[in-house]
């Protein structure tokens, strides 16, 4: 839908345009003079003739033809206005800055449907309505500031709210961050955030294109349309993170099984970001710092070197790094010895790497060749170096910017004193830099990108016969709760390993069943479904006497429809669910069961379809993940099974979609197999 017109326009029309400053159309035609639009330039009021030098048409009939049109007119006069334009004036593009169509009413709906119709029936794109704009390297489309350096490989920047492009921005500048553009996409009542990612991933050109994408989001209104583009452009070369507003929900939601109280809107999108490749950031000041470490080289080990004339924060630098999972090891041998005789006495090498307050040029020098050029084992630097006010620190500061052209190694330069060395971090920005002024903002953000995992995109690979027989179960069930023989039958369709089991309404039967398993043997509730809540499990039944009063036992409990029966398995108890959370899909939750899941909320969290390579990696980041290799004496777990039978839920909830709740808890980790023990599914049709 994105079209040349809106990118780059030949002509710009603002309708309403004004000369007073304090109103938008007259903010958006100044910042289109002021940044130098080289196009033809028209305006449209009727109640001038001339407007800040441009003269003004009475009407949109009057004008000649036109590629871009920027509204900044009441709500209710935009549909027509459009409609001349778009039929008459062969104006292909249009950024509505008017407020007043969805976010207000129903008739602010309508307003918006309109003009979609026109544009359809025309061919033509919009952004907005009820947005701040855009810009692009051809144009200042928009009526806030500050107007950013536009350059083409500078930050692609999309935006659903135009207030918080005007922050994120206001935090970039500082730090040296340029913009290839900016987009502030207001309703998306025809181009959303994902729509704009779209344009840039099919239009993405490897030597001219930007390789950083912000965004800010306030809903995913096409998950799927994200999570394509997003890791397509990351696969390309591309560097992408983003904030998902609303990750906090104002109340506990009603949930009927461990996946349900587990599982959330938020939950979705961290396994969305996450199978994409999209780092999440969670504030204005992290998305820009953000930003402005991907234009930097791309660290691609965990070892860090700190260069530093301040111990404080490198020590805060250090805290940072090693907590996030970094390494900032010691050096030492012949290249710390010899590094330190070209270093003033009291100096540290360490790491951090201390030159002192009175370390200038040379110091720097020394230390920043030592590390590219002799620690094999580090894989980059961090510089902090600031200033007490005393002498200026340019001749530092213009080494570091020579050295970051010529090392092999990333240089991430972090220059605390903006207030003692704001002329010399100009200067330094000036060349096209990008420095940090917090060292522990910088670290968390090194922290997070370096963690975030490259894109995967996997495809269910169920045989046509396994789905076969998936979709004939599904198609006869009900809605809700599947019964115990129902979702036997549907764990053996999907090739997932249970464990033999009996569900029995007598005495008789019991016994019978208990002999058939074998002793001991587990006997459950069947028709509440929070069993061990109401005492509805018990364990080590060892004879007649004990199943029969165990029988007794649980058909009194309120709401009995029957009993089940298990041979007693034992092993690691593991936790496997799925829940369906439209519109994302499933999410496929894993972890260790009992306290692990009650209490810690060990879990791990991924969007089906998962392949075998997510799933070995949700698995090594459990934080009880240790436990699977077995500990004092406990056997461990054939953890290649696991992910086995975690691949095979995958794949079943694809194949029946109408699976909305899945648990299987436990599941029973043995050091051979891992076989579901307890399972409950419901059904939405």
């Amino acid at each position: 839908m994105m079209n040349r017109e809106l990118l780059s326009p030949n002509s710009i029309v603002v309708v309403g345009a004004s000369n007073d400053l304090r109103k938008p159309g007259g903010k958006i035609l100044k910042n289109l003079i002021d940044h130098n639009f080289r196009g033809q330039l028209y305006v449209v009021n009727p109640k001038a003739s001339d407007i800040q030098g441009v003269v003004s048409f009475s009407n949109a009939m009057s004008l000649p033809n036109v590629d871009l049109a920027i509204l900044a007119i009441p709500a209710f006069a935009c549909p027509s206005v459009v409609d001349i334009l778009a039929r008459e004036k062969q104006t292909k593009a249009f950024i509505i800055i008017s407020a007043g169509f969805s976010e207000e009413s129903h008739e602010g709906l309508l307003l918006e449907q309109e003009i979609n119709e026109i544009l359809e029936e025309t061919n033509g794109c919009l952004i907005g309505p009820n947005c701040t704009g855009v810009l692009t390297t051809s144009y200042a489309g928009c009526f806030t500031l500050p107007i950013p350096k536009l350059d083409s490989h500078g930050a692609d920047f999309i935006s659903g709210s135009g207030a918080t492009a005007v922050f994120v921005m206001e935090a970039a500048i500082p730090m040296g961050l340029t913009f290839s553009s900016m987009f502030s996409v207001g309703n998306s009542a025809q181009i959303g955030v994902e729509d704009v990612l779209e344009y840039l991933d099919e239009n993405f050109d490897p030597v001219n294109s930007s390789r950083v994408k912000l965004i800010y989001l306030e809903s995913i209104q096409k998950p799927e349309k994200l999570l394509k583009h997003a890791s397509s452009l990351i696969k390309k070369g591309c560097r992408i993170a983003a904030i998902k507003a609303g990750s906090s929900e104002a109340g506990s939601r009603a949930a009927s099984s461990h996946t349900g109280a587990l599982a959330s809107p938020d939950t979705a999108v961290n396994a969305l970001f996450k199978k994409a490749g999209i780092v999440r950031c969670y504030s204005r000041t992290e998305l820009a710092t953000m930003g402005a470490l991907f234009m930097h080289k791309k660290l691609e080990g965990n070892n860090l070197a700190i260069i530093t004339h301040a111990g404080g924060p490198a020590v805060m630098l250090t805290d940072a790094l090693s907590n996030g999972g970094l390494e900032v090891p010691p050096i030492s041998g012949q290249s710390a010895e010899q590094l330190l005789t070209r270093l003033h006495p009291g100096s540290s090498a360490a790491n951090p790497i201390d030159v002192l307050a009175t370390g200038g040029v040379e110091q720097m020098d020394a230390a920043i060749e030592c590390v590219d050029k002799e620690l094999d084992n580090i894989d980059g630097m961090c510089i902090i170096f600031g200033s007490p006010g005393l002498d200026s620190v340019e001749p530092v500061y213009n080494l570091i910017d020579e050295k970051m052209k010529t090392c092999k190694k990333p240089i991430f330069p972090i220059f605390p004193s903006t207030t003692n060395a704001k002329e010399e971090i100009a200067a330094f920005l000036s060349r096209g830099r990008i420095s940090f002024p917090d060292e522990v903002i910088f670290g968390q953000a090194l922290i997070k990108a370096r963690m975030t995992a490259d894109p995967s995109i996997a495809v269910s690979e169920i045989p046509e016969s396994t789905d076969s027989r998936i979709r004939k179960l599904i198609d006869q069930f009900q809605p809700g709760y599947l019964a115990p023989v129902q979702v036997q039958q549907l764990l053996d369709a999907a090739g997932i390993l249970r464990i033999p089991e009996r569900v029995v309404n007598s005495y008789e039967e019991a016994v019978s069943s208990a002999l058939s398993l074998g002793f001991p043997v587990v006997m459950k509730v069947v028709g509440p479904v929070h069993k061990t809540d109401v005492g509805g499990v018990l364990l080590n039944l060892n004879n007649h006497e004990e199943v029969v009063d165990a029988f007794d036992k649980l058909m009194t409990i309120d709401g009995a429809t029957g009993v089940l029966l298990q041979p007693m398995l034992k092993g690691r108890e593991l936790f496997v669910g799925a829940k369906r959370e439209n519109p994302f899909g499933h999410l496929i939750m894993i972890g260790l069961g009992g306290i692990f899941i009650e209490v810690l909320k060990d879990v791990q969290t991924g969007l089906a379809p998962l392949s075998k390579g997510d799933i070995a990696f949700m698995i090594s980041q459990l934080r009880s993940t240790k436990l699977l290799e077995g500990v004092r004496g406990q056997q461990g777990v054939a953890v290649d099974k696991w992910i086995d039978l975690i691949l095979r839920v995958s794949d079943l909830v694809l194949a029946a979609p109408e699976i909305a709740e899945m648990d299987l808890n436990p599941v029973m980790g043995l050091k051979d197999r891992v076989v579901a023990v307890d399972a409950r599914v419901r059904v939405e049709k």
